[in-house]
């Protein structure tokens, strides 16, 4: 028996062990298989990122007239292409820019725009026009419409909870800030004799002992594959480090998961926000380069598609406390090892024509959403999206 086989038969095998019989008949309609096509990783910057001084139009003087002290010094600058530059921060960024293996695209948004944290990032996280109130998440949908028979795992918010966009009608994610710690709470002694107690006949108590079971199904079979791989690769001691590094290894051991969801947050600056701005961009910097490191060394880079947004940009002129407000249109990066199109995507915003002294929209975000469920995710998005979207050809 191949190892890997014969670990999946073990996991289900220790798991199955403490499941009310009720539910051993239905447990092996889940696959326990390895994972086939591309690998989706969601980077949410939490908070309204804000573009202009992510992706920095260090030639324009609009830019520099609208932020006499926060705009980023052309010095600075990681000068890119097309007088377009990056943070100084971004330098994994620039790497994979100069290799073909970063697509940024330019002034993604979406029509009548709102500025809310909470909406916009609900119309972010379902796919949802801005007039159009959805309770569930486009990758959830996704897991609704793709995983009758996938297991629980499939879709992994490092979280200790599920975001919209992971959400289904009928299938969730799985969340998972620690595979260690999950492990240890589904593994508690008083859990497993309510598993034995329960009694099948009630509906409500058959759900809830499904959930159960599912948790200690999917942390057993995820702790068993987090010890058949240890990252060599050196990762940032920060949160998003650890999520990375704890993604990369799963990555690597082959599990199935097939989308990972995580968040960095901070992004709300309306104060202060040159040396915030820094310090959290830095962060997603030196993780992006210690996971792609440890992707490539492992020739796995190829195989996953990490894509990059925030909820909402910000204001192109500064306020008075150093620091800008909620804006509109954003940047989005995809990376990856196979690019059809690397580089720019489409061009700068234009600063001379603003909507209501804004950033006006060029690229619908739904528009990739549609390329990365039908390139990376081999699904339908016309259905998933409730929509026509014809998608970019970047991957």
């Amino acid at each position: 028996m191949k190892r890997r086989n014969f670990l999946k038969s073990s996991v289900v095998a220790s798991s199955t062990m403490m499941m009310p019989a009720f539910l051993k008949s239905g447990f092996g309609q889940t696959k326990l298989t390895s994972r086939s096509g591309k690998i989706l990783v969601v980077v949410q910057l939490s908070g309204g990122n804000d573009g202009l001084n992510t992706v920095v139009p260090y030639e324009n003087d609009i830019y520099y007239k609208n932020r006499p002290t926060l705009a980023i010094p052309k010095k600075e600058v990681l000068k890119l292409d097309d007088g377009l530059g990056l943070h100084p921060s971004l330098g994994a960024l620039r790497d994979l820019y100069n290799n073909g293996e970063l697509s940024v695209i330019n002034s993604v948004g979406y029509p009548n725009p709102n500025r809310s944290h909470f909406r916009s990032m609900d119309i972010w996280q379902t796919g949802s026009a801005s007039d159009e109130f959805l309770s569930t998440g486009w990758l959830g949908r996704y897991l609704d419409s793709e995983c009758e028979t996938c297991p629980v795992y499939q879709a992994i918010e490092v979280d200790d909870g599920l975001s919209l966009a992971m959400k289904g009608a009928q299938r969730n994610a799985f969340a998972m800030s620690n595979v260690n710690k999950i492990r240890k709470a589904a593994d508690n002694k008083y859990l497993k004799k309510m598993s034995q107690l329960a009694a099948p006949e009630e509906h409500n108590v058959a759900y809830l002992y499904k959930t159960l079971a599912d948790t200690q199904q999917s942390t057993d079979y995820l702790y068993e594959k987090t010890k058949a791989y240890r990252s060599k690769i050196t990762y940032p001691k920060s949160a998003i480090g650890k999520d990375f590094k704890q993604i990369a290894e799963l990555i690597t051991t082959d599990s199935p998961t097939q989308i990972y969801y995580v968040s960095l947050g901070g992004f709300d600056t309306h104060s202060g926000q040159k040396k915030k701005q820094h310090n959290l961009l830095k962060e997603y910097s030196q993780a992006i380069e210690a996971f792609t490191k440890d992707l490539k060394s492992n020739d796995l880079f190829e195989d996953v598609v990490i894509m990059t947004f925030s909820e909402f940009g910000r204001r192109v002129n500064q306020n008075a406390s150093g620091g800008t407000d909620h804006g509109t249109a954003n940047n989005v990066f995809l990376m990856g090892g196979k690019l059809k199109r690397a580089g720019f995507y489409n061009e700068a915003p234009d600063l001379t024509n603003l909507a209501s002294q804004d950033l006006d929209y060029d690229i619908d975000f739904r528009e990739i959403y549609a390329t990365v469920l039908d390139k990376c995710l081999n699904a339908n998005s016309n259905a998933i999206l409730n929509g026509n979207f014809k998608g970019l050809n970047v991957l």
